[in-house]
């Protein structure tokens, strides 16, 4: 299987929140604002894979700032590590207020572990990365660690 770049599948989404994914305060949800990143982690691990992505796991789930209705929300994914059949993808979420003039700010961000899987649904190999920069390879093995840490805490679970 032929190694791809992290930019070959980097992915860039924005959308201006509505009223409907917001309570009555006009602060947005945050089950929404998940669901765009899961979204978009799911674009980037399909991408990179070919295949069907689950969702296995989310790992880290930091909210920096609210969001409220009118923003423009802007998530920013890339894969971090990939084993066999499973990808990390780090997503970065920012938020603009539309009626100002600003710089986006850093909102919220996570770690997504999503599976590639065959038309079965069985877990399929995936292709490997192709690390190009140190940081690159840092922050590979950064999720190496977090794979193997949630491995270890599964082992004991059993």
């Amino acid at each position: 299987m032929e190694e791809k770049t992290i930019s070959y599948s980097s992915m860039i989404m924005s959308q201006v929140m509505l009223p409907n994914q917001a309570n009555p305060a006009g602060n947005v949800h945050g089950g929404e604002i998940m669901k765009i990143m899961d979204s978009t982690a799911g674009v980037v691990s399909k991408k990179h894979s070919r295949l069907n992505t689950v969702t296995a796991r989310v790992d880290e789930l930091v909210f920096h700032l609210p969001i409220f209705v009118g923003d423009l929300l802007t998530c920013k994914a890339h894969l971090v590590y990939v084993g066999r059949s499973s990808m990390e993808v780090a997503v970065t979420v920012e938020v603009e207020d539309m009626e100002i003039e600003q710089e986006p700010q850093k909102a919220l961000s996570a770690y997504f572990t999503m599976v590639g899987m065959d038309k079965k649904g069985t877990p399929s190999p995936v292709p490997p990365l192709k690390l190009e920069t140190p940081e690159e390879k840092a922050a590979f093995e950064d999720g190496r660690l977090r794979y193997e840490i949630y491995k270890q805490k599964k082992q004991k679970k059993k």
